[in-house]
C-alpha cells in the first residue's frame, strides 16, 4: 500500500501529531509520501520523520494581537496559486490519501477520484461535540476546507460519537522543576512579559516564534521553537499556559500537567477546545491575558493525569492491514483503554456527556 499524507503546516500541533503517526507508519512498513502546506519550507523544523517531503504554499490563517485577522487572511492567500497546486498534484500510484486538514491533497483526491481519509481534530466537529462561537463561516471552513470521503476525528472524550482519542507522542515525565511552560505564539512578546513579569517569584519558560536565540528577561526565559527542547520543558514543568490548540493540551493532559488556556480570539476551534476542557474539569480558561486568572490558576493543583492509549500505533496497524477491521471496533477498543481522573468521571456523569459510546457507521461526508 502506498499513501500520500497531507499535513496542515500552519500550526505545530498538526505537525507534531502527524510526526507521531509517521513514525508509527514507518515501523509498520507502510510506504508514505508527505506534502505539507501553509508555510514556507524553510520555516519548518525537526522534519526528519517526513523524509523528502513536498511543501506547497496552500492556504493559511493570519493572526494579530492574539486574534484571527480575517482581512489579512483573505488578502494574503492566493486562491489561483492554490488551485494550480491542486491541478498539478498527480496522485497516480497512490492507493489512498490521508489528510490532516490539508486542503491541496484533499481537493486533488476529490478531483482524481482517489479515496481520502481525514484524520484530524477538526473532523470531530462533524459530530455533536461541544462547540462555542460557531457561525456559518466556521461551518463552511470545517466542511469544505479539506473535503474527505471518510472523517475520523480525534478528541479528548468521545461524547458518545465514533471519534478517536488523541494521537500523542510518547512523552516520559521528568523530575518536576519549579517552572511553568508558556506557549502563546499568537500573542506578542511584550504582552507576555506584561502578563507574567509581575509574578517575580515564579519562573516561566516561554517558547515563541519571534525568538531566535534564547534570552532571559527577569523571571521569563525565552526560547526559539524547537521540538526536543520543548518536549523536555513540557515533561518537567509544573503546568502549561497556552492558546487553545489541541495537540499541546493533549500532551499536557497525558503528563498530568495543569492547564491555563487563552483561546485565539475569533477562532471557533480553539474556543470550543477551551470550552470542552473546562467542562471536563481538565483546564482553566481566560478569554484575555488576564492577570487575575493567572493568579488564581497559580494556586490551583493539577486535576490529574489522563491516560490515553497509543492511538498512532493502532491506526498504523489498521492502515498496514488494509483497513479490514471495522473502525467502530478499533474506536471502541481504544476508548476502553482511556483512564480519566476521578473528578472528570464525576463531571461526565453530572453533565450527561454521553458516557456510552455508540460506534455505528463511520461518518461519511
Amino acid at each position: 500500500m502506498r499513501l500520500l499524507y497531507g499535513v496542515q503546516g500552519t500550526g505545530n500541533g498538526h505537525i507534531s501529531r502527524c510526526r507521531t503517526l509517521a513514525q508509527a507508519l514507518g515501523r509498520h512498513g507502510v510506504e508514505v509520501d508527505y506534502l505539507l502546506s501553509g508555510r514556507a519550507r524553510d520555516d519548518y523544523f525537526d522534519m526528519q520523520s517526513f523524509g523528502d517531503f513536498r511543501a506547497r504554499q496552500g492556504l493559511t490563517f493570519i493572526t494579530r494581537d492574539g486574534g484571527l485577522d480575517l482581512w489579512q487572511t483573505c488578502t494574503r492567500n492566493n486562491p489561483l496559486r492554490f488551485w494550480q497546486d491542486v491541478q498539478q498534484l498527480s496522485l497516480e500510484g497512490y492507493d489512498r490519501v490521508i489528510s490532516d486538514f490539508e486542503p491541496i491533497t484533499a481537493w486533488a483526491a476529490r478531483r482524481q477520484g482517489v479515496p481520502v481519509l481525514g484524520i484530524s481534530h477538526q473532523a470531530s466537529f462533524a459530530h455533536p461535540v461541544p462547540r462555542r462561537g460557531e457561525d456559518w463561516a466556521s461551518r463552511l471552513v470545517m466542511r469544505h476546507y479539506a473535503p474527505v470521503n471518510q472523517a475520523l476525528g480525534l478528541h479528548w472524550f468521545h461524547f458518545g460519537c465514533p471519534i478517536l482519542p488523541p494521537i500523542i507522542d510518547g512523552l516520559t515525565p521528568q523530575p518536576e522543576q519549579d517552572c511553568l511552560l508558556v506557549y502563546l505564539p499568537f500573542e506578542s512578546i511584550s504582552a507576555i512579559k506584561g502578563l507574567l513579569g509581575r509574578y517575580s517569584a515564579v519562573n516561566f519558560v516561554c517558547f515563541h516564534p519571534d525568538i531566535h536565540e534564547s534570552q532571559l528577561s527577569g523571571n521569563l526565559l525565552f526560547h526559539p521553537p524547537g521540538r526536543e527542547a520543548f518536549k523536555q520543558a513540557l515533561a518537567s514543568c509544573r503546568g502549561v499556559i497556552s492558546n487553545g490548540g489541541f495537540e499541546l493540551a493533549s500532551e499536557a493532559l497525558s503528563l498530568g500537567k495543569k492547564l491555563l488556556l487563552k483561546p485565539l480570539k475569533g477562532q471557533f476551534e480553539q474556543a470550543s477546545n477551551a470550552l470542552t476542557l473546562e467542562m471536563l474539569g481538565l483546564a482553566q480558561v481566560m478569554e484575555t491575558l488576564d492577570p487575575g486568572a493567572v493568579h488564581d490558576w497559580l494556586d490551583r493543583e493539577s486535576p490529574g493525569q489522563v491516560i490515553y492509549p497509543d492511538v498512532a500505533d493502532a491506526l498504523a496497524r489498521w492502515l498496514a492491514a488494509g483497513g479490514v477491521e471495522p473502525l467502530s471496533v478499533l474506536i471502541e477498543r481504544l476508548w476502553n483503554r482511556v483512564v480519566f481522573p476521578e473528578a472528570t468521571y464525576d463531571r461526565i456523569a453530572e453533565l450527561g456527556l454521553g458516557d456510552t459510546l455508540h460506534c455505528g457507521q463511520l461518518l461519511r461526508i
